[in-house]
């Protein structure tokens, strides 16, 4: 069982940045394949970003790619999400994701929130006009 906890997020001017993180409670021993989705108001839950754990691979939704950064550290058993120039339709809550999975498993489901077991709480990311 692996427990996802997040912070960060907040509100943010159009063109703005903000950040997330989300902690693992147990270590991932490079075996999982770590996401950020986006859930808006009235809106089903799409994918962001996305990386395995160990390795420096990502992937991105074509939205935010250029503008948002996943990162890792493992030490820390937690990842990240750089938010950058923001713009009024990120405005949404973000979730975590982790699947203990393959890299080929990751690279072909990453974007499916129905592939991913653990979920964290969400936080919330307000951008404003």
């Amino acid at each position: 069982q692996v427990e996802l906890v997040e912070s960060g997020g907040g509100s943010v001017q159009a063109g703005g940045s903000l950040s997330l993180s989300c902690a693992a409670s147990r270590a991932a021993v490079h075996v999982y394949c770590m996401a950020w989705f986006r859930q808006a108001a009235g809106k089903e839950r799409e994918e962001v970003a996305a990386t395995y754990t160990g390795t420096d691979v990502s992937y991105y939704a074509d939205s935010v790619k250029g503008r948002f950064t996943i990162s890792q550290d493992n030490a820390q058993n937690t990842i990240y999400l750089q938010l950058d120039s923001l713009k009024p339709d990120d405005t949404a809550t973000y979730y975590c994701a982790a699947e203990r999975t393959s890299k080929i498993a990751c690279r072909t489901n990453y974007f499916d929130p129905t592939f991913f077991t653990y979920w964290g709480q969400g936080a919330q990311v307000t951008v404003s006009s």
